[in-house]
């Protein structure tokens, strides 16, 4: 088989255009949940820390010469992603499980009456 043939039958196999799926839709989605963080989350939890530490930008956050703010922004972001992508897959999980199965019907009453013939016939 040629290198050419081999590469095609690779690349339009069904887990490699599925894992490009994946990839595009992690995209937009790393994109949504990064603009949650961002823009709502973060402010909600940072400004009144910030306004108690007297610092207008996280990013001027310092010790001495080390500038922790950005560090200590990017592990907050990283939480908030982690828990904002662990609720929705939870949610996504919950809307993924099956319904319970059905109860299965008692017998008919014609299935009742053979039983009692079968047994009495047992005896």
């Amino acid at each position: 088989m040629s290198f050419l043939k081999e590469f095609k039958q690779f690349a339009v196999t069904g887990n490699v255009v599925d894992l490009a799926v994946g990839v595009v839709i992690g995209g937009a989605f790393g994109t949504i949940v990064g603009s949650l963080v961002d823009d709502v989350i973060t402010p909600l939890l940072l400004n009144p820390a910030l306004k108690a530490a007297n610092v207008a930008n996280i990013d001027a956050l310092t010790w001495g010469a080390v500038k922790y703010g950005k560090f200590i922004a990017a592990i907050i972001k990283f939480i908030l992603v982690a828990l904002v992508l662990f609720v929705m897959l939870k949610g996504i999980n919950k809307l993924k499980t099956p319904p319970p199965p059905a109860v299965a019907p008692g017998p008919t009453p014609s299935e009742v009456l053979l039983k009692e013939i079968r047994d009495a016939l047992k005896k």
